[in-house]
């Protein structure tokens, strides 16, 4: 992979990995509503998780969707249920007490898991593998998953913070409500290209 190509691909790669998006939003909620230290297990199932799915959807798992089209719609409703489900859940979570949040995080299997429903890690695998691959050979291919390990990792680690800064003003429970519902919102509007296709 030339260097051009590289520098290209790790600028897609944190552009689209620090933009709002289920993951990132989720994380930002998490660390709220549970802490950074809490966290950690979902943030490592997303950069894993994805970093593997970029890597199987460039060794051929698109051609499947490709031949089968109503997998892809199987997929988009699967997403659009799960997310729903997950709106729900942090709009719901119970506010801190005694430093710690009631329930528990997402946990690392589900966090991996959930990059196979999500319409933006999809959209983020198949821009990069079709653009920046150039080729299928499993070298071209973990290149580009390769790259995606290295920079979602402080990509989601920074919405994550950014949620455990705003616990401090989220002590309040009505704040911490306001809050949650407000990001069950945002995840909820991240559907919106998913429903208008």
């Amino acid at each position: 992979m030339n260097t051009d190509i590289l520098i290209g691909l790790a600028g897609f790669a944190f552009v689209s990995s620090i933009t709002p998006g289920p993951n990132n939003l989720m994380l930002m909620a998490s660390g709220a509503n549970f802490g950074f230290a809490r966290t950690i297990p979902h943030m490592l199932g997303i950069a894993l998780g994805f970093t593997l799915m970029v890597f199987l959807v460039g060794l051929g798992l698109a051609q499947v969707f490709d031949a089968y089209p109503i997998l892809h719609t199987v997929l988009k409703v699967l997403s659009v249920i799960y997310m729903a489900w997950l709106a729900w859940k942090i709009a719901n979570s119970a506010p801190p007490k005694e430093g710690e949040a009631a329930g528990t995080p997402m946990t690392f299997l589900q966090a991996a898991a959930f990059q196979w429903i999500n319409p933006k890690a999809w959209a983020m695998a198949l821009t990069a593998v079709t653009v920046y691959s150039l080729g299928t050979s499993v070298l071209a291919v973990a290149a580009v998953a390769g790259m995606f390990g290295l920079v979602n990792g402080p990509a989601v680690s920074t919405w994550t913070l950014i949620g455990q800064q705003l616990r401090r003003v989220l002590t309040n429970p009505k704040r911490l409500r306001a809050f949650n519902w407000t990001m069950a919102a945002l995840l909820m509007a991240s559907l919106y290209p998913v429903l208008i296709t």
